[in-house]
């Protein structure tokens, strides 16, 4: 990604802020969200990694100036100073940045990055730190829902041709994975990423034969391997007594019969349908899988009522946000001051709706925990005192470095890492009460500027 990677809007005013002598000024920005998809308390914090890896190449091209020098403003005078594309040519990302580890869950109105440092560079990376965080942290929150619900069963992320373009497939697998999903069908994450990959064939397939159990037979034959049958092209029934032959071919050759998936139809029905004729015909072992356009909700359901399904194909719903569609993240400034030997002067959106209000100051987030279990959060800004945990509690800031002076600081976490602190936080995603309150400080800064005519 470029640092054209942005709304155009982030560029005016970073040049509104290099006319007017402010670029440099210090800046404290955060990221936060104001609602958590349905059936889930919080979300689990996901895309800081790429972001990182953005911020760290933070640069323009040649041809990025280029391109913002042809500009032309509604008047048809070149939109962007010579002098302000000449001070893009040299910059570099020289902010701090401070955010959840990927896979931490954060309750609604907590910050997920906090990022301090020169006024318009802060202001140049909003664009790309929502895009990179509300997108992905709303699919490994919902992975994590679905992998709940399949109770230890295998999920695999199916969603690729029904993501939004090719970059939202690639950030959908890998959040995917790290939310707990076993696999995925995509090709280019699985080898960018180091996910398992996993398919078999289509149903189109079936339909290039003249005959279903030809097919069976063929695919089979060519990957005795990868041995699992689509068998709800025409009749169910039918299918599932020629996959079960064409297994049995493919044993009698020393093979081993995986599978059966059903893409469509009922489930339930026909899973039961399915192991009965598995059993039956000694194959107790062969797994059916279940796809097709099912979500969360429909996989607990399949589940409370004993259906026979072993893995779980998972796209449409777990790529696109299903019923959330997008995670309404929001990225505002807390506080700024002229340099560091001032003090902080913090900031804060106003509405009439407590919810849209953004938070003031430098915001970080404590957690308190209670024999190993998280039991609430107090989110305060860091130039006030950090607030104490409660008798027999321990506690510990959410927020943790990851950039000083736009250098990394923290080793980044293996995949496997983030995919077992994630299993860890997924259960938060369930709880039915969760205390997130606001220190008395930061309380009295919120009372105090909602109360001004201006900040």
């Amino acid at each position: 990604m470029s640092l054209l990677f942005t709304d155009l809007y982030e560029l005016t005013m970073a040049q509104g802020y290099w006319v007017h002598g402010r670029a440099e000024e210090e800046a404290v920005f955060h990221l936060a969200y104001r609602d958590a998809p349905p059936e889930a308390a919080c979300v689990l914090a996901c895309g800081l990694e790429p972001l990182l890896r953005w911020l760290e190449d933070f640069a323009p091209t040649a041809d990025d100036l280029s391109y913002l020098a042809s500009l032309t403003a509604p008047d048809g005078t070149q939109l962007f100073q010579a002098g302000f594309l000449d001070a893009l040519a040299s910059l570099q990302f020289t902010a701090d940045v401070d955010a959840v580890p990927e896979g931490t869950a954060v309750f609604p109105g907590g910050p997920l990055l906090r990022v301090q440092g020169p006024l318009m560079q802060a202001q140049m990376i909003e664009t790309a730190a929502l895009n990179l965080l509300g997108y992905a942290s709303l699919v490994m929150t919902q992975a994590a829902q679905v992998c709940a619900a399949a109770q230890g069963d295998p999920v695999l992320e199916f969603g690729l041709r029904r993501a939004q373009g090719p970059d939202g497939g690639h950030t959908a697998s890998r959040a995917a994975y790290l939310g707990g999903c076993t696999a995925t069908s995509n090709l280019v994450a699985a080898q960018r990423w180091n996910i398992p990959v996993r398919g078999t064939h289509a149903h189109s397939w079936v339909m290039s034969f003249d005959d279903e159990q030809d097919a069976f037979a063929a695919y089979l034959a060519s990957a005795p391997n990868n041995s699992i049958l689509l068998v709800d092209t025409y009749d169910v029934a039918t299918g599932l007594d020629r996959a079960i032959a064409a297994g049995q071919q493919l044993t009698a050759r020393g093979g081993e019969f995986s599978g059966v998936r059903l893409d469509s139809g009922d489930l339930g029905h026909w899973a039961r349908v399915a192991r009965q004729k598995l059993d039956a015909a000694g194959f107790a072992a062969t797994r059916i899988v279940a796809s097709g356009g099912i979500n969360a909700r429909e996989v607990r359901s399949l589940k409370q009522d004993g259906a026979p399904i072993d893995i779980w194909g998972v796209g449409t719903w777990l790529v696109t946000g299903g019923e959330t569609a997008a995670l309404d993240t929001t990225y505002k400034l807390g506080a700024i001051r002229r340099s560091a030997r001032d003090p902080w002067s913090p900031r804060m959106k106003r509405s009439a709706s407590p919810r849209k209000r953004s938070l003031p100051g430098l915001p970080q987030i404590l957690r308190t925990t209670r024999d190993g279990a998280a039991v609430g959060d107090v989110v305060y800004s860091i130039d006030d005192p950090t607030p104490e945990a409660p008798r027999d509690h321990e506690a510990e800031p959410l927020l943790v470095p990851q950039m000083r002076g736009g250098r990394r600081v923290a080793t980044a976490p293996g995949t496997e890492q983030i995919r077992q602190h994630a299993a860890r936080q997924a259960p938060l995603l369930q709880t039915a009460e969760y205390p997130v309150s606001h220190d008395p400080a930061l309380r009295e800064t919120i009372s105090r500027l909602c109360a001004a005519a201006e900040p």
